[in-house]
């Protein structure tokens, strides 16, 4: 149900003809009157490739879950300008959204498609995950006051590989168009250039550099440490919102960190996830650190420092 009505095509993926018919279902969905209740729908967020699938998974299988897996065309009637891959709209889209972006009507509109999917499926709690929403908290925080967000974190020695081989993977060309990793035509390497790292000072050390061309490996280090610092800032200011958990503590110790984590969501405790948990979550070999331009060098090591990952 969430997969065929929901959630939508994007780029790298067969199907799309199916689009129109999800996303009429979807503006109906929005347009019938009401405005029903969302009781502390839970976002999993951070860097995809860094375990938030397989979190997903986890919670997806919680008595209580109605699980959504990257439902951007949901989102996209929500608001067009979460679209930074440029998957339904190439023009207009903004990494990061705030508390003064929320438009008139959008409340409502989120508040219906929510309701009515949890509705639909029979559950009464949604679980999205959507990595990019850790860049939207404030804003999501306006739709939904009571939401809660899952910051999932990975040394960037494994995440940053992981990145660069999905586009190698699935990446697609179709006639003079690339989609991959980076959306339609670098869409989502501009915006995160433009919009994140070239107005903030912090960066300074790389505005140069990332005015030319960047390979798929120092973009991948780059939105890592882009992404970690803003999930590491909405941690401190969203202390009751915003809760970390690191992909090397839950495949250390998946009872604990599950049990903490659906108590944190407040989420009835449900072994069920455990069961799965021990079959599904396996470490990977240790990857060697990414051969990096100096100064993203020095903003990566110092990233994974604020994250207390070791340093080689």
């Amino acid at each position: 149900m969430s997969y065929g009505f929901y959630e939508g095509r994007p780029l790298t993926t067969k199907g799309r003809f199916i689009n129109p018919f999800v996303f009429g279902w979807l503006k109906l969905l929005a347009a019938l009157p009401g405005v029903p209740n969302v009781e502390r729908p839970v976002f999993i967020t951070g860097l995809g490739r860094s375990g938030t699938t397989i979190l997903g998974i986890l919670l997806s299988l919680h008595k209580q879950v109605g699980y959504l897996n990257e439902p951007k065309a949901l989102w996209h009637v929500i608001d067009t300008r979460q679209d930074i891959n440029g998957n339904y709209s190439d023009c207009g889209a903004k990494f990061r959204l705030l508390d003064s972006d929320v438009q008139p009507g959008q409340r409502m509109v989120a508040r219906r498609l929510f309701a009515r999917y949890l509705k639909l499926v029979g559950a009464n709690r949604v679980v999205d995950k959507y990595p990019e929403l850790i860049f939207r908290v404030e804003y999501v925080l306006n739709l939904f006051p009571d939401a809660r967000f899952v910051f999932i974190t990975r040394s960037g020695a494994d995440a940053v590989p992981s990145v660069v081989k999905w586009s190698e993977r699935l990446g697609v060309k179709s006639g003079e168009n690339t989609d991959d990793w980076w959306g339609r035509n670098d869409i989502k390497w501009h915006y995160l250039r433009d919009q994140l790292i070239l107005p903030d000072p912090d960066y300074t050390s790389v505005h140069d550099f990332v005015r030319g061309a960047v390979d798929h490996l120092n973009r991948a280090a780059l939105e890592w440490v882009v992404t970690m610092r803003e999930g590491l800032a909405q941690e401190q200011r969203f202390p009751q919102a915003v809760v970390r958990i690191s992909y090397e503590d839950l495949l250390a110790d998946p009872v604990g960190e599950l049990t903490r984590l659906q108590r944190v969501c407040g989420l009835d405790v449900d072994p069920t996830v455990f069961s799965y948990a021990e079959k599904r979550l396996y470490d990977n070999p240790a990857k060697g650190w990414p051969e990096l331009e100096p100064n993203v060098h020095v903003l990566f090591r110092d990233t994974m420092l604020q994250l207390g990952y070791p340093i080689v």
